[in-house]
């Protein structure tokens, strides 16, 4: 069963779905899952195929959208701060908590693409979250300046005349994250985004497929993963693809992390095949309900 719901965020509303098993009773508190979508995504695409299935198999799930983008308030559109967007898991938490369906005390969180990033993120302080899970993790500005350094960095250099520019009431400079059509010369990791954001297979009108310039210059200070081994003693789960592109995101993660992580690779399977493609997002959600079932 799935619920519209909202919660507060440093002073924004964000907006959730609330997914609640079928067989739950009331009076019951079950554990459950914050599940955050990937940069320039949304709820409504792969965070919520993932809560359903957990929602299947017994658990209790919350998607939002991030603050700035989606349904959530926040202005500009579009902004993607890696500090506000690692708050944004705390706050999912803290409105868990709230909840009759649901054990305060069993509650973990599950982060794919870039949500992969700020969840752990999040949970290096974060004591509150007892299960830490990824889906095809990356660290956002790692992932951007892997793809063109100085193009990142010329990024970064403009977002101060950005953010001047709509101080004087201009409007909001852009950055695209995926072209506006693909051929037989577009490499391979810029067209599975662009199939599965582009095209029927998931898009969505509020999954604009852009950020905010002036995200470049907080994003330049963000470091998912430099102090991931304060997760431990906590269990951290990183799922990727053999084949995708930022496997090695996850890779160097769990190596930081010490003995409590945990990589599981679904073997031939891309990054955005995690998303959605039944022959990927079988396997991960298998792995995922035995790890939320051992440590919730």
């Amino acid at each position: 069963m799935q619920a519209d719901v909202t919660f507060p965020s440093n002073g924004k509303t964000l907006a959730g779905h609330l997914w609640t098993p079928g067989d739950l009773v009331a009076g019951e508190r079950r554990p459950a899952v914050v599940v955050g979508h990937p940069t320039t995504g949304v709820k409504e695409q792969t965070a919520d195929l993932y809560a359903r299935r957990l929602a299947d198999a017994g658990l209790v799930a919350l998607t939002f959208d991030a603050a700035y983008q989606g349904e959530s308030e926040g202005l500009p559109r579009g902004l993607e701060d890696p500090f506000q967007r690692a708050d944004d898991f705390r706050h999912a938490v803290s409105y868990l908590t709230t909840r009759a369906e649901v054990d305060p005390g069993r509650i973990g969180v599950l982060g794919i693409c870039g949500s992969g990033g700020y969840a752990p993120y999040a949970a290096q302080t974060d004591h509150r979250m007892k299960a830490v899970a990824t889906v095809s993790a990356a660290d956002v500005p790692g992932f951007f300046r892997g793809a063109d350094p100085a193009d990142f960095q010329e990024l970064v250099a403009q977002a101060g005349q950005a953010r001047s520019e709509e101080a004087a009431g201009g409007p909001v400079r852009m950055v695209p994250v995926l072209p506006d059509t693909v051929d037989a010369s577009t490499p391979a990791a810029v067209a599975e985004f662009y199939d599965y954001y582009r095209t029927p297979r998931a898009r969505h009108p509020r999954s604009i497929g852009a950020y905010a310039l002036r995200s470049a210059d907080q994003l330049d200070q963000f470091d998912a993963y430099a102090d991931v081994h304060k997760i431990a003693p906590r269990p951290l789960l990183m799922i990727a693809g053999s084949e995708a592109v930022t496997l090695p995101f996850s890779q160097g993660a769990v190596a930081q992390a010490g003995p409590t992580a945990e990589l599981f690779t679904v073997e031939g399977a891309t990054h955005v095949d995690l998303y959605d493609r039944p022959e990927a997002v079988g396997p991960a959600v298998a792995r995922l309900v035995g790890f939320f079932g051992d440590h919730l």
